[in-house]
């Protein structure tokens, strides 16, 4: 194994055509504890990729090992949505902003939050989309839990592709309408997400 990535979460191995996800130790938490946290977390993200796995692209789950803290899943080779979007011809980062809009309001249609909705999270490959981490992803019904997705979406794209953020955004919620099963209530928490944001930023 190859390691190829380290997070405040886990650590990232590749080998041959599979990645493997090793939830680390916290030091700083009871070991009896981060050991059910260790585990719950990656029973969890398990679970999570093979749902979403039925309604949109994500890497497919290969083996999952509960004592050591591993999800071992396919490895998507391609380029993370952050580093290309954009470098894109203007029709097509149009193209994929709006397909991007569509795959998450798949997740949501069925009651699933990334939890982590950056670019970075975010693959493009022979012009799919595919998702990954789901680290801190969760099940809710909730239009506000699915408002605040879309919100740190848009915070992302403001903050990493401000060239072309207003249209590339537009994008995103163009393509997300025309699939939600609840978008006027979904977009409608989600300015009420945005208002409470900016005062918070005033406030400080």
């Amino acid at each position: 194994m190859t390691l190829i990535a380290q997070g405040a979460e886990a650590k990232l191995y590749k080998e041959g055509n599979s990645l493997i996800k090793e939830r680390v130790k916290k030091g700083y938490r009871h070991e009896e504890i981060d050991l059910r946290i260790r585990k719950q977390n990656t029973r969890r993200e398990k679970r999570l990729l093979e749902k979403s796995a039925k309604v949109i692209n994500v890497p497919k789950v290969l083996d999952y090992d509960e004592s050591k803290y591993r999800v071992t899943m396919e490895f998507i080779d391609g380029k993370t949505l952050r580093d290309v979007l954009d470098d894109l011809p203007t029709d097509k980062r149009k193209d994929t902003c709006k397909q991007l809009g569509n795959e998450i309001a798949k997740i949501h249609n069925i009651n699933l939050i990334h939890g982590d909705l950056t670019t970075s999270n975010f693959i493009l490959k022979d012009d799919k989309i595919f998702f990954i981490d789901f680290g801190l992803g969760f099940h809710s019904t909730k239009v506000e839990d699915k408002a605040v997705d879309l919100h740190l979406l848009k915070q992302a794209f403001e903050s990493k592709h401000y060239k072309h953020f207003k249209e590339s955004f537009n994008k995103v919620i163009e393509g997300y309408k025309k699939e939600s099963k609840d978008s006027k209530g979904i977009l409608d928490r989600f300015e009420i997400v945005e208002k409470r944001g900016r005062y918070k930023k005033k406030t400080l």
